[in-house]
Order: structure tokens, then sequence, then C-alpha cells
């Protein structure tokens, strides 16, 4: 199943695959063109401007969260605590993104279904005013 990306959901600094004819790399949203719905996207090497049916999300995994700088944290009750600044994320259990908390000093989210790397990155940015990237800020 292909997943669509909306191009309102889009954020500079967001993380994505592009697909430049059939070749598929993990790439930063670096502009976008509101007029044109286009992304632009730098994957590395320079920016590519996409149309976001080029464009897939990246599922938010461990492996993911590590790429982000966060901390991971288990639990004797068998949730895992990701960590990154003041910023937290609890799973009810190892490896299960299905469901989970996420927490920013006073305000509390409950996520209710698995998300991909750029709403994560949407929701860290809504809740702190700073980029989620692979920067750390300890």
């Amino acid at each position: 199943m292909i997943v669509m990306i909306k191009f309102q959901e889009l954020r500079v600094g967001d993380y994505l695959i592009a697909d430049n004819d059939g070749d598929k790399k993990q790439g930063e949203v670096t502009d976008l063109n509101g007029n044109e719905k286009q992304v632009c996207v730098n994957t590395g090497a320079q920016d590519f401007w996409y149309e976001t049916e080029q464009l897939s999300p990246i599922p938010l995994d461990e492996g993911q969260l590590m790429k982000l700088k966060f901390h991971k944290q288990e639990n004797d009750d068998g949730t895992v605590k990701y960590m990154k600044g003041a910023f937290r994320m609890m799973l009810p259990a190892k490896n299960d993104f299905s469901k989970f908390e996420i927490w920013y000093r006073d305000e509390h989210r409950q996520i209710l279904h698995p998300i991909n790397v750029h709403q994560l990155q949407n929701h860290f940015y809504e809740m702190t005013k700073v980029h989620l990237n692979g920067e750390s800020f300890d």
C-alpha cells in the first residue's frame, strides 16, 4: 500500500523518502512551494523539487528515534520511555508504536495510532518550538 503525504502536513526540516524514478532516498525538506504543491528535498547530494506523489513517509520506529538522538529507558513494568531534552515519549511495550503518549513540560498528547517520522517532528515542533532532527540538545 502506498501512503500519500498530505502537502499541508509538511514543514521545512521534516524527514521523508523521495522517489526519483525508482531511486528512493531519505531526505530532508528544505523548501515548500504552496502554489505548485511541490516540495524541495535534500537527499545528501543536492536539493531537488518533488511532487507529493514522489514522496513517502518514514514509519516511526526505534531505529528512527536513535537517529534522532533519543535516549531509551526500559522500565520494569515493560513500558519504554524515549527522551530528548525535556521531551518524553512513553510506549506501552517494547517496539509497540501502535499507540503512545508524548509530553513536554505541562503538555501531554495521546497518539492513538502509528505515526510517521515527519508527524512526530511536527508534534515535537508544536510542543517545543524546536525542530526535531539528528542534533542533540540534552
